[in-house]
């Protein structure tokens, strides 16, 4: 089990929402649902004798070595905020994914798509879905399902069997705070009082939920939480320099390997 501490400190919408669900307000929770669906992002074509380093510095996002894939560089959000809700890190994961859309010779090697299906300790299945398609449906949000009723994390609202659904609302008069804010003013006050603080674990374990994610679309394969820890995959450059070569290279027509489900060696 995991126990953030305190809870969001950033954000009181999530700190009444997070206490409720894991107070129980919509009893067990067996289901959660997590998106990051959205459009595509910027990318830099490569320029007249501009070396394999520089072009994937400069497009860093398109590689795994530097980014994760989009599902560890922007689906990590959503994935933490189910671990938290959970209190759990997931004890496997099973997916799909590809590269249907975002296929450009300056789109490098990631997949535009990935679905998973994550277990946890208890059983509860969280589904994982993240995208990267222009014009298509849009949704960055979290979604628990419990056995007592529903809750729309995104918008902090409860829905339970029997009661009034309850939603977050500001006090009368209170004003909105600026979550980064925020944020600061915990951390600075945590280290000028000497106070514990300390978040690096629950980015770890979140990262690494993603990995584990990334892992089972890449590979097709199930990924215990145990495999992904102890994977010996180095996705590292001969040497971190301008001259130092990735560990991804381009083949003649400057097109790299795509992850392939049933050969790739994710672990």
């Amino acid at each position: 089990m995991i126990s953030k501490v305190p809870f969001a400190n950033n954000m009181p919408p999530l700190n009444d929402a997070f206490k409720r669900l894991q107070d129980g307000a919509i009893g067990d929770m067996n289901l959660l649902r997590v998106y990051w669906c959205d459009g595509g992002v910027w990318c830099n074509p490569r320029q007249p004798g501009q070396n394999e380093m520089t072009y994937q510095m400069r497009n860093w996002y398109y590689f795994v070595w530097i980014c994760g894939d989009h599902i560890v560089e922007q689906h990590i959000h959503n994935l933490d905020v189910a671990n938290w809700v959970l209190n759990a890190t997931p004890a496997s994961a099973r997916g799909q994914g590809g590269r249907q859309v975002v296929t450009g010779i300056d789109n490098g090697e990631i997949f535009d798509h990935h679905m998973v299906e994550f277990t946890y300790p208890n059983g509860a299945k969280m589904m994982s879905l993240c995208h990267h398609w222009d014009d298509t449906w849009s949704d960055v949000s979290e979604h628990a399902h419990g056995t007592k009723g529903t809750s729309d994390i995104a918008g902090k609202a409860i829905a339970a069997r029997g009661a009034p659904e309850w939603k977050f609302a500001l006090p009368r008069g209170t004003e909105p705070t600026n979550p980064y804010q925020v944020e600061h003013d915990v951390f600075f006050d945590a280290v000028r009082n000497d106070k514990p603080h300390n978040e690096a674990f629950y980015g770890a374990t979140s990262t690494m939920t993603a990995i584990m994610g990334r892992m089972a679309t890449y590979s097709g394969r199930d990924i215990s939480w145990d495999e992904a820890l102890n994977s010996k995959l180095a996705l590292v450059p001969t040497k971190y320099d301008w001259d130092g070569s990735p560990p991804s290279l381009p083949d003649k027509d400057l097109r790299y390997k795509i992850p392939m489900p049933g050969s790739t060696q994710a672990l």
